[in-house]
């Protein structure tokens, strides 16, 4: 069994789980309809996900989802959003604890299911360390209490497979077909609760294959490669959902910026744009429109609409 000894600090402090509905779908507080803002793929890099999310606090039409307080930590701004992390907080970058106590804290600091975190397939590499041994990675590096915060995170409600939008499904990597979210998301807390039961366990690595067998649209890889299909949620290319797919908001795939293929929009923006000025972005949808907001060079911000039909 894999194991190393790092935490992994997304704990909640509310004891209470999240409902179904709130779990779900934005229609859970559609006396409110607040906007969804999203941020895929921080993979760690800290000062880039921070930059992404203070763009709404640069933009004169938008509201700020966060604030930055005197210790410059970033704290929820009490506004009316949903905040949603479209998976891989984690690996490559240098501030993987540092994103996940970010996390973390807008989840206490907000209301229940204010901020929506999606499984990632680096994050399925603390579910199920033993099917990947990314050597010198932060997944590979997670405790046995760290995979155990992560196990009671999806369990409660805080960390789902994907979650319905106004027009849009979010998940990490998307699927060409449609798909029930209540149904995913049911299914990734089974797989979770068999997890558990196996964890640290001689049956462990046995238990780990058999969910990624027994739910595959959640936690299927790719024949031949990982990311290739009939991969699931978590794991598959964007070249592989096609110009016909229904309505999503994705990550997973790296661009320069958010691209849109079809129906289909990918955000996956801070692994190509880290490291020089400008490029972070969020994508904002509320139930008239989607846009997303880009970080310019001189720390200006723009926007565009995005059609997805």
């Amino acid at each position: 069994m894999a194991g190393g000894t790092q935490p992994f600090p997304l704990e909640t402090e509310s004891s209470q789980n999240i409902s179904e509905q709130v779990r779900d779908s934005i229609a859970a507080f559609a006396d409110q309809t607040p906007a969804i803002v999203s941020i895929s793929d921080i993979h760690g890099y800290l000062a880039e996900a921070r930059s992404a999310l203070l763009t709404l606090t640069n933009h004169p039409d938008y509201e700020p989802v966060v604030t930055q307080s005197a210790d410059d930590y970033l704290h929820w701004a009490d506004n009316n959003y949903v905040l949603l992390f479209n998976g891989d907080l984690i690996d490559r970058g240098p501030h993987n604890i540092e994103t996940l106590q970010l996390v973390a804290r807008l989840i206490n600091e907000a209301p229940p299911g204010r901020v929506r975190v999606t499984l990632g397939n680096h994050e399925m590499a603390v579910l199920t360390p033993d099917l990947f041994h990314w050597d010198g990675w932060f997944c590979d590096s997670v405790g046995s209490e760290g995979r155990q915060t992560l196990f009671e995170a999806i369990q409660r409600g805080y960390v789902i497979a994907a979650y319905e939008g106004y027009s849009a499904v979010y998940a990490h990597a998307g699927h060409p077909e449609t798909y029930d979210v209540e149904t995913v998301n049911s299914r990734l807390v089974a797989a979770v609760g068999k997890l558990q039961d196996a964890h640290e366990t001689l049956t462990d690595t046995q238990v780990q294959q058999a969910v990624v067998d027994e739910y595959p649209l959640v936690l299927g890889m790719g024949d031949g490669h990982l990311k290739h299909p009939p991969a699931g949620l978590v794991w598959l290319d964007f070249q592989y959902l096609s110009q016909d797919a229904p309505s999503q908001i994705v990550g997973h795939t790296r661009h320069d910026t958010v691209t849109q293929k079809g129906a289909v929009l990918c955000e996956n923006v801070i692994r190509n744009t880290q490291g020089e000025p400008g490029g972070e972005s969020v994508v904002i949808e509320t139930p008239d429109q989607i846009v997303s907001l880009r970080r310019t060079a001189d720390g200006d911000v723009t926007t565009t609409e995005h059609i997805l039909d």
